[in-house]
């Protein structure tokens, strides 16, 4: 069909017709808040590198996750900071851990709310890195028992799925197993499959303060130039257990959203990260953006190249604009 027969304005003349036709929807139930919990009690820290988000302690932390929930956002993403760290991270799987502190006033508070929690231990480690260092070197193998027991523990204090951000080789397959001879054969696992060493993490690791203290993680996150490593590290996570896989970031690796959607039928997340909130926060402070069109443009972006659920920081702001 050719102009003039054919008018595509048409549908477009109103908003109810463009409303009718709409391709992709963006939904309150698409979001997941991440959150940070800290020691202590009644803080609540701004933290300069993303506007608008904060530290919380437990006692704090019930508050954002109310008002999510009561805008319609189904879950939560934690992330801990240790009042110690050690080489071996051991506050990421302490009983009495920051995280799981949280996780139980979490639950206690907002049953309903689906609580997910970020595995890793860059946060719990002295040296930043997301496993165990030997001579300056991040041992795989050394840190999967590290990792599952971080996972378990956090299933024992009723996180309701748990998601290993580490990247390193097997870890799915040791928590897994782990989860399963304890009990917990029910929890899911989120997997952070194809993570890439991305500069946009920058606000996020003054947030969670989990910047390594030498070298960088090249060795174990993702070179940004490769899209095919991108299927192979999903398929593998898939074939050791994972319920969910992730992508991450988000906005700057859209193709590879895509590409793995086409490859898999799992649920699959993409991760809205923190240089990426940063960024639109700032141009819209000074006046060049419009705050909320630009961040519903880029998570409706997210969710058509084929993300069934987005971790964001707009998170609230974003269910309340869509509801």
């Amino acid at each position: 069909m050719l102009f003039p027969d054919y008018r595509p304005r048409r549908l477009r003349a109103s908003k109810g017709l463009r409303r009718m036709i709409r391709e992709t929807q963006l939904s309150p139930d698409d979001l997941i808040l991440p959150l940070f919990a800290v020691g202590g009690r009644s803080v609540k820290n701004p933290i300069d590198a993303l506007p608008g988000q904060f530290q919380y302690s437990v006692d704090n932390l019930v508050t954002p996750a109310r008002e999510a929930f009561a805008a319609g956002v189904p879950a939560v993403i934690l992330f801990g900071i240790p009042e110690r760290k050690d080489p071996l991270g051991t506050s990421a799987y302490a009983k009495d851990g920051i995280v799981q502190k949280a996780v139980a006033a979490l639950k206690n508070k907002l049953p309903e709310l689906v609580v997910i929690t970020d595995v890793c231990l860059c946060q719990y480690t002295d040296h930043g890195h997301c496993g165990v260092v030997e001579g300056n070197r991040v041992q795989n193998d050394a840190s999967l028992e590290l990792l599952a027991r971080t996972a378990l523990s956090h299933a024992a204090a009723g996180a309701d799925m748990v998601a290993p951000s580490d990247m390193m080789d097997g870890r799915v397959a040791e928590i897994r197993d782990m989860l399963d001879e304890n009990g917990f054969s029910h929890t899911p696992i989120m997997a952070y499959s194809a993570k890439y060493c991305s500069a946009y993490y920058g606000p996020f690791r003054e947030a969670a303060d989990s910047a390594p203290k030498f070298g960088d993680r090249r060795t174990y996150q993702m070179d940004p130039a490769n899209a095919l490593e991108a299927v192979r590290e999903v398929t593998l996570d898939i074939e050791e257990g994972a319920d969910i896989v992730m992508v991450k970031p988000a906005l700057a690796y859209l193709d590879i959203i895509c590409r793995v959607r086409q490859e898999i039928d799992l649920p699959l997340a993409a991760y809205n990260v923190s240089g990426e909130y940063a960024m639109i926060k700032a141009a819209a402070k000074m006046g060049w953006l419009d705050e909320t069109d630009v961040m519903l443009e880029s998570l409706t972006a997210i969710k058509r190249a084929g993300a069934d659920m987005i971790l964001t920081y707009f998170a609230t702001k974003a269910a309340r604009a869509v509801a």
